[in-house]
C-alpha cells in the first residue's frame, strides 16, 4: 500500500481523512507552481470494492461520502479497511496509480448482549461441587478487538454458592458457565437469583446484565458436540443448489428435549454468506441459494451453531470452508473511468494534450479459473494505444498528437479475449471528444494597413476597420483589438473591441500629417495568444491657414529704390508661406491699391515685383503699395501687407513731357498751367462745333436749290455724289471738257444723262454741278480733319496736365 489512513466509524458524512498530495510525498520535489498542475482521479467506486464510501478531489483531498458503520462493513477479528485507487496526474501527463488502505476504525457504539435478559437453571440438589451449568454468553457488534472484547463477573452475595467459569473458544466467543461451589439443598433454599455481568474492554466501556434464575434440581448440563471443529468442503460453481453443499453432525449426552441439537448461523457469519448459503436447521444440511452468484468469490467462511433443545438451550460452533471451483467460461467484463468524461462513454481531451498522457484507466474482469480466467487485451488506433499496467489493469494513452481543426471526433474499439476454449472476446466501445485548445495565432488580412483621413474632423470621426480572423472555437477565436504606442509619443485613435479605429480628438496635419503606429489584437484563450499588425494613417489637409507674408516681415515695410536706366527691371520679391498642402498652398499674388500710375507691375506666381513700362524723372516719389496674397483652396483665404516704397530716378533719365521741364527749368506755376491746357479745350471745342454748324447749313442749302430745279434735265447731286463715290477712280474736276479730254481723265461726254443737252454753254461755272460739287467735298474734308486734331489735341491736354499733377 501506498498510503494508509485511519477513520472513525459514524463519523458524519464529508469527514476529512487525509490529504494524498501531502502524504504521497509526490509534491515534495516540485515547485509550488507545479504543485498546482498535479490532479487526483479517484477510480473504480463500486460497492463491491467499497470504494464509494470515499471520494477524492482533484487537489488529493480524501472525505468521506456516508456514514461508516463498522459492524456492517467488517467482521470480527479482521482488519476492517477498504482500497482507494487513485490515479494521478500532472497537467496532462498520467504518473501512477496510488492504493490507499483506508483503516474503519471501530468505536465501542454497541454494549455487549445476551441473547434474553433472564434465564433460568436447574441444579440437582444431589449435584456436587464443580457442578456446571452452561449459560448464553453475550454478544457484542463491535468489530473492533477491544470494543469486542467481553470480560464478565457475578453479582452476588456473598452467602450464594456458586461462581462464574469463562472460557474463550477458538472462534473467540466466550463459554460462560455457572459453577457449583459446594452441594446445594433444596430443602433450605429452592431458587437463587444471581446477576451475571458482561463488560467491553471499550472505552469508555459498556456493559448488561443477564438474570440467573438458578432452581434445584435436575438440569441440561451437556453442550451439542461437532463430529470435527472445521469442515473443509469444494463445490463447482455449477452445483444445483437442490443439492446439500454439507450435512453437519453433533451429538449431546442429555437426554429428552436437551439432547434435540438445531443448527443456525452464528452471529459471526456475513450478512454475504447468508445470502448465499442456507442451512437446514434440524437436520444440518447446508444449500447454495445461487448457483450463478457463486462466480465472485472463491472462498467462503460459514460459522454453524448447534443448539440443544435444553432451558436454557447449549450450543457449539463449528466453521465451514466452501471452496468453490469454477467451471463456468465468461466472457471478459472490460470496465473504463475516463480521467475527464463527457458522459458515460465519451471521453473529452484538449487538442494540444501531450503524447504519452493518460486518457483512461481500464479494469478487466474475468473469474474464471484456468486458461479461461487469463486474458488479453488489444487496442488499435492511430492516436491512442493500450499500456498494461498488471494483471487485468490497462491504461490508455495518447500515442500521437491531434488537431481539432483537423479532426475533432474518434470512436475506440477496445477488445479483450480470454484464454480459453473456445476463446470468449468482448468489445468496449467508446467516442472520444477533441475539445479546442488555443493553439492558433490571430491572423490579419493584411501585412499593413493604410488609411486616409481629413484633418478638422470632430472626436470620433471613423479612420478605418482591421480586421483578423482565429480559427479556434469559443473564447480562444473572440479578439480583443488594442493600439501599441510610446507613452512619449502618443496617438489620437482609439480602437474598438470589434475593430474599428476612431479619432479621440480633432486632427491637425499642420502639426501632424502622417502617424504610425501598431494593432495589437489578441484571443482569449488560454494561454492568450496575439499579433500586431502596422498601421499608417496619412492626414489630408484643410484649407485651415490663411497665407502670411514671410517677405516682407513686416507691415508696413519701407522700402527706397533708385533707379537708373541700366537698372533692371525687377524690383524685389515678395515671399509667402501658408502651413496646409497642395492647392490650398498654391498662392497668387496681386496689386490691390497704390499702382495707380500703374508704375508697378506684381507676378502672380513668383512674387516678382517690376516695372510695367519705362520709368520716367517725373516717377520719382513715395508709394504705398498694398499687396494681397490669396490661397487656391476652398474658401480662399488672403492676407495682405503694405510696402511703402520710395523710389528715386536717376538724372540721366529723359523726361517724359515738355511741361515736366518747363516745370524744372521755368518753375511754372502749376495755376497757369492748368488755365492754358483748359483754354486749349476750349478753342479746340468751339472749333468743332462752328465747322460742323457750318457743314450742317450748306448741306441744306444744296438740298433747296436742288428742288427749285424741278423740270431740269439734270440729275440731283446726290445722284452725282453717289458717283463719285461709287467709281473705281478718282475724279478730277476741271474748269472745260477738254481739259479733261487732255488729262486722259473719266470723261463726261455731251449725250450724259449727266450732261446738260439743251444748254451746251462749255463754262461749267454755270453748272450747279460744277460749283458745288468741289465746294461739299472740300468742306466735309476739311471739318472731318479738324474735328480729329481737336479731339485728339484735347486728349494730350488732359494727359500732360496729369502728368504734370503727378
Amino acid at each position: 500500500m501506498d498510503i494508509t489512513y485511519h477513520v472513525n466509524e459514524e463519523d458524519s458524512p464529508h469527514t476529512y481523512i487525509g490529504d494524498i498530495a501531502v502524504d504521497s510525498n509526490l509534491s515534495h520535489p516540485l515547485t509550488h507552481q507545479q504543485h498546482t498542475l498535479i490532479t487526483f482521479t479517484q477510480l473504480q467506486r463500486t460497492v463491491e470494492s467499497g470504494s464509494h464510501l470515499f471520494n477524492v478531489t482533484n487537489s488529493g483531498k480524501l472525505y468521506t461520502t456516508q456514514t461508516l458503520d463498522a459492524e456492517s462493513l467488517c467482521t470480527y477479528n479482521k482488519e476492517c479497511s477498504r482500497i482507494v485507487k487513485v490515479a494521478v496526474r500532472k497537467g496532462k501527463t498520467f504518473m501512477k496509480i496510488l492504493k490507499v488502505k483506508v483503516i474503519i476504525e471501530d468505536i465501542n457504539d454497541n454494549q455487549p448482549a445476551f441473547p434474553t435478559k433472564e434465564i433460568s437453571l436447574q441444579f440437582d440438589e444431589g449435584d456436587g461441587k464443580g457442578m456446571k451449568k452452561s449459560i448464553p454468553n453475550a454478544i457484542d457488534k463491535d468489530v473492533g478487538f477491544h470494543n469486542h472484547m467481553i470480560k464478565y463477573f457475578l453479582a452476588k452475595s456473598e452467602s450464594e454458592p456458586f461462581s462464574l467459569l469463562v472460557t474463550r473458544r477458538a472462534d473467540g466467543i466466550s463459554m460462560l458457565e455457572i459453577v457449583l461451589e459446594e452441594r446445594l439443598d433444596r430443602e433450605m433454599k429452592e431458587i437463587y437469583n444471581i446477576n451475571v455481568v458482561a463488560k467491553d474492554e471499550g472505552s469508555p466501556p459498556k456493559e448488561s446484565v443477564l438474570k440467573v434464575r438458578v432452581i434445584i434440581r435436575d438440569e441440561n448440563d451437556n453442550r451439542p458436540v461437532f463430529s470435527r471443529n472445521i469442515y473443509n468442503v469444494s463445490i463447482k460453481n455449477t452445483h444445483n443448489k437442490n443439492i446439500p453443499i454439507l450435512t453437519l453432525s453433533s451429538t449431546d449426552s442429555d437426554t429428552g428435549d436437551n439432547k434435540k441439537v438445531s443448527y443456525y448461523f452464528s452471529p459471526m457469519t456475513s450478512d454475504i454468506v447468508k445470502r448465499q448459503f442456507q442451512v437446514d436447521h434440524s437436520t444440518g444440511k447446508i444449500f447454495s441459494t445461487e448457483s450463478s452468484s457463486l462466480d465472485t468469490k472463491l472462498t467462503y467462511q460459514l460459522y454453524i451453531e448447534a443448539r440443544d433443545g435444553g432451558s436454557p438451550p447449549l450450543s457449539s460452533i463449528a466453521t465451514v470452508l466452501v471452496n468453490v471451483i469454477n467451471q463456468h467460461n465468461n466472457p471478459p467484463s472490460i470496465d473504463i473511468d475516463y480521467v475527464s468524461a463527457l458522459n458515460h462513454n465519451t471521453a473529452t481531451i484538449s487538442e494540444d494534450t501531450k503524447v504519452g498522457s493518460f486518457i483512461a484507466y481500464v479494469m478487466v474482469t474475468d473469474n474464471d479459473v484456468g486458461y479461461n480466467g487469463q486474458v488479453s487485451c488489444s487496442l488499435h488506433h492511430d492516436i491512442l494505444q493500450l499500456v498494461s499496467m498488471g494483471s487485468k489493469e490497462f491504461k490508455i494513452v495518447m500515442k500521437s498528437s491531434v488537431d481539432r481543426e483537423t479532426q475533432d471526433y474518434y470512436n475506440v474499439l477496445i477488445t479483450c479475449q480470454d484464454e480459453g476454449f473456445p476463446s470468449l472476446k468482448t468489445e468496449e466501445m467508446f467516442s472520444l471528444q477533441v475539445t479546442d485548445a488555443n493553439d492558433v495565432q490571430p491572423q490579419f488580412n493584411k501585412d499593413m494597413f493604410k488609411f486616409l483621413t481629413y484633418e478638422n474632423e470632430k472626436p470620433h470621426f471613423p479612420i478605418g476597420f482591421i480586421n483578423a480572423t482565429d480559427p479556434d472555437l469559443g473564447l480562444a477565436g473572440k479578439l480583443t483589438y488594442s493600439l501599441l504606442h510610446k507613452k512619449r509619443n502618443p496617438i489620437p485613435f482609439q480602437i474598438s473591441n470589434y475593430g474599428f479605429i476612431s479619432t479621440n480628438q480633432s486632427l491637425d496635419r499642420e502639426h501632424r500629417d502622417f502617424y504610425e503606429f501598431e494593432v495589437f489584437v489578441k484571443d482569449n484563450g488560454t494561454p492568450s495568444l496575439n499579433n500586431t499588425v502596422n498601421v499608417e494613417v496619412e492626414v489630408l489637409d484643410r484649407n485651415d491657414n490663411a497665407p502670411y507674408f514671410t517677405f516682407p516681415s513686416v507691415d508696413p515695410f519701407t522700402l527706397d529704390v533708385h533707379y537708373h536706366p541700366q537698372s533692371k527691371n525687377d524690383i524685389t520679391v515678395l515671399r509667402a508661406s501658408d502651413r496646409d498642402n497642395g492647392n490650398n498652398a498654391f498662392l497668387r499674388y496681386e496689386i490691390i491699391s497704390g499702382n495707380e500710375r500703374q508704375l508697378f507691375k506684381l507676378d502672380s506666381f513668383t512674387g516678382v515685383l517690376s516695372y510695367s513700362r519705362t520709368v520716367y524723372q517725373n516717377d520719382a516719389g513715395s508709394y504705398e503699395l498694398e499687396f494681397v496674397v490669396k490661397d487656391s483652396g476652398t474658401p480662399i483665404l488672403s492676407a495682405t501687407t503694405t510696402v511703402s516704397l520710395t523710389l528715386t530716378v536717376s538724372n540721366k533719365t529723359s523726361p517724359m513731357f515738355t511741361a515736366v521741364h518747363l516745370q524744372s527749368g521755368n518753375n511754372l506755376n502749376l495755376t497757369w498751367v492748368i488755365i492754358i491746357v483748359v483754354a486749349a479745350v476750349i478753342i479746340s471745342v468751339a472749333i468743332v462745333v462752328s465747322v460742323t454748324l457750318c457743314f450742317i447749313r450748306g448741306t441744306n442749302t444744296r438740298n433747296n436749290s436742288a428742288r427749285v430745279r424741278e423740270n431740269s434735265q439734270y440729275h440731283s447731286r446726290a445722284e452725282m455724289k453717289q458717283l463719285i463715290y461709287q467709281t473705281n477712280n478718282p475724279i478730277v474736276v476741271t474748269k472745260n471738257p477738254e481739259e479733261m479730254l487732255s488729262n486722259n481723265s473719266p470723261s463726261i461726254i455731251s449725250s450724259s444723262q449727266f450732261y446738260p443737252e439743251e444748254n451746251s454753254s462749255k463754262d461749267w461755272k454755270t453748272a450747279t454741278l460744277v460749283r458745288t460739287l468741289p465746294k461739299s467735298i472740300t468742306v466735309s474734308l476739311f471739318s472731318f480733319y479738324y474735328i480729329i486734331f481737336g479731339l485728339y489735341f484735347i486728349d494730350f491736354s488732359f494727359d500732360k496736365l496729369l502728368i504734370y499733377i503727378y
